[in-house]
């Protein structure tokens, strides 16, 4: 029996044969070309195709996946229109005079190398998106037609990653599950599989070979381990367990439209944290009670340019309307130097975590911070909208965004433009010092949403990205468990609300100390809402 162990995508286990991934050969080797401009073209012209393909594919996941998951093939097209990439390529075919396999190839490996070492998790599983769209110019070049998933039936796919536009090939009702021994669990092929409710894990760092093909294998989505060849023990063991997975999920669903209660009568709002409207659908799905935080920039690095105060007004102004009244609370601007956008000019740093970020930019830049907050105070009249500011640290910086909200608030009214003069203004408390001085701030604000995944990294100095210390690294290190609680005890002397929109929100280990230091309000990923919500109706707090 070989044992691996990879990231977790999607929680379920699956148990079949295993069958080795394979794409056609394409050669990229570079050879001279006599005519660069006549390369050139027939570079635009393979481009042009692919992105006519991928108009297909948008077309084929807007019903299999919805319109939040189909957006990935949007954006593929957007990125095969990226001036940046166009021009690597152009410049590469004429600089050297080479074939435009070679030239797709090299840019290739250039853009998603730098996307690889970026610190963002996010950026870095874009550098997939780079190879997709490559791939698929390749084949167009090639005259090659792609993988052929008609041979993959009931079957656990092995392979080094796969693309998005593969994963969507993959029907749930013949592909059991798949392994993959690089990716990440914030590609859009990890979302996809957990929005098709495929098992899989991710990122072993075991190359599987031919070897393995037709082996039976367990991928356990839970713990991320996975058998091939298991013994006759191991393979009892996980077929109980997955016997219990589906009963678990029908317990699950049995959640739906019961209130966040314990069994003594304490109740916490269920929050969902969200990156754009799109993901409306999802938080409705799983029975969010609010959103709890909406990440602002991704509006940002989803666009060639500044977004507009309108654009920026129209996506809250969905969102909003998407949670029919429920509470959405709006973080603001949070971006730095290692998640960043070509237009923006930030300067490259050596510890981004510690740098020109979120509301020390905005600070440094008010126009910026006026825009966004003129689109959030006039989307506030169409629903429940709360504003968070990030990063905050001080009093003094609490004042100047507020300061900088009431201008934006008077001339609102100098205009005659609508907006909720009751607007809740908070915070996040996402740093040592900020929960250490949290008696202060909640004089300031009215809610607190502690942030627990920065929080976690500045309180143990340790780097939550770095894989290299993950043994180093403990979210339930007390130091951090005691600021949490100080929080939320300063928080509700002030009489104000405080939450938890951070990883550990979703830690079922969790729940019941969160619960017992007074939590508000827990916000997590839409999936996590229906498990979380099991857990505190199965707590009784009154019993010790």
């Amino acid at each position: 029996m070989l044992t691996v162990k990879g990231k977790c995508v999607f929680a379920g286990i699956a148990i079949g044969p295993m069958a080795l991934f394979h794409r056609s050969t394409i050669s990229t080797a570079a050879h001279t070309i006599e005519n660069v401009e006549a390369e050139a073209v027939r570079f635009h012209s393979a481009r042009k195709k692919a992105i006519s393909q991928l108009q297909d594919l948008y077309d084929k996941a807007l019903t299999r996946v919805g319109k939040e998951q189909a957006a990935v093939f949007e954006i593929h097209q957007m990125m095969l229109d990226d001036p940046d990439y166009i021009e690597a390529v152009e410049d590469t075919i004429r600089a050297n005079s080479i074939n435009a396999e070679a030239a797709v190839d090299q840019a290739s490996k250039k853009f998603a190398d730098m996307l690889s070492t970026m610190e963002d998790t996010y950026m870095q599983a874009r550098a997939i998106d780079v190879k997709d769209i490559s791939r698929r110019i390749l084949e167009v070049l090639s005259g090659g037609i792609g993988v052929d998933f008609t041979k993959y039936n009931h079957v656990i796919i092995a392979a080094d990653d796969l693309a998005p536009s593969e994963t969507l090939q993959l029907d749930p009702d013949k592909i059991l599950g798949f392994v993959t021994s690089e990716g990440s669990t914030n590609s859009h092929t990890a979302i996809l599989a957990r929005t098709l409710g495929i098992a899989a894990v991710v990122n072993t760092g075991t190359a599987l070979h031919t070897d393995v093909d037709g082996k039976t294998a367990i991928v356990d989505g839970y713990t991320g381990l996975v058998y091939i060849d298991p013994d006759e023990a191991t393979l009892t063991k996980m077929q109980q367990k997955q016997a219990e997975s589906l009963a678990y999920k029908k317990q699950l669903e049995d959640m739906r439209g019961k209130e966040s209660m314990t069994q003594d009568g304490y109740k916490v709002e269920l929050f969902a944290n969200v990156g754009n409207p799109n993901n409306i659908p999802q938080v409705i799905m799983n029975d969010g009670e609010g959103i709890g935080l909406f990440r602002s920039e991704f509006l940002y690095l989803e666009h060639n340019d500044y977004p507009t105060e309108e654009e920026q007004f129209e996506a809250y102004k969905k969102a909003l309307e998407g949670m029919k009244g429920k509470k959405v609370v709006i973080r603001t601007l949070d971006i730095g130097a290692d998640k960043k956008a070509d237009y923006f000019p930030l300067a490259q740093e050596e510890n981004p975590a510690l740098g020109l970020r979120a509301i020390r930019i905005c600070l440094t830049r008010p126009e910026l911070f006026k825009t966004q907050l003129r689109a959030l105070c006039r989307a506030s009249v169409f629903g429940k909208l709360s504003v968070m500011f990030p990063m905050i640290i001080s009093s003094d910086e609490i004042d100047r965004s507020k300061d900088i909200l009431q201008e934006v608030r008077n001339q609102l009214d100098k205009e005659g433009i609508a907006y909720d003069p009751n607007m809740e203004v908070g915070i996040m408390i996402e740093t040592p010092a900020a929960a250490i001085i949290s008696d202060e701030l909640a004089k300031e604000v009215d809610f607190f949403s502690i942030g627990t995944n920065d929080l976690t990294q500045y309180t143990l100095a340790i780097d939550r990205q770095h894989t290299g210390l993950d043994k180093f690294f403990n979210p339930h290190h007390p130091a951090v468990l005691r600021l949490i609680k100080q929080t939320i005890e300063n928080g509700h002397k002030a009489g104000i609300w405080v939450g938890i929109c951070g990883e550990l929100g979703a830690d079922l280990e969790l729940t019941e100390y969160f619960l017992r230091a007074g939590i508000d309000e827990l916000s997590v990923s839409p999936p996590a809402i229906l498990p979380l919500r099991k857990k505190i109706r199965s707590l009784n707090l009154s019993q010790k």
